[in-house]
């Protein structure tokens, strides 16, 4: 997966369109994100002897395609791809943002 934690991304369909926050979890094998503020739902807990009820907010996963990672550099929101460069005579691979033609390294 192209999107890990702690990346801001910003969501491109849905209730929360335009938004940005910070990726907290990651769940790869069902191909979803768990974004910090977005997709917020309402869980209502029923009282107990020993509390009351309550509401508790929780942001719930969405799809990784329906995210784009901006980049930390230039606030721009694209596509993630992968390049590989020589360093010190190591081959490394980096994530990369493509925006609009351009690519620009993220780490």
């Amino acid at each position: 997966m192209k999107i890990k934690a702690g990346d801001t991304v910003c969501m491109r369909t849905g209730k929360d369109k335009g938004k940005k926050g910070k990726v907290l979890q990651v769940f790869p094998h069902l191909g979803r994100v768990v974004v910090e503020g977005v997709n917020m739902m309402t869980k209502h807990l029923r009282k107990s002897s020993q509390r009351a009820g309550q509401k508790i907010q929780f942001a719930s996963p969405v799809q990784v395609s329906n995210v784009a990672l901006v980049s930390p550099k230039s606030g721009k929101s694209g596509r993630v791809g992968y390049k590989l460069i020589n360093a010190e005579g190591k081959r490394t691979k980096i994530r990369v943002v493509r925006s609009k033609g351009e690519i620009e390294d993220i780490e």
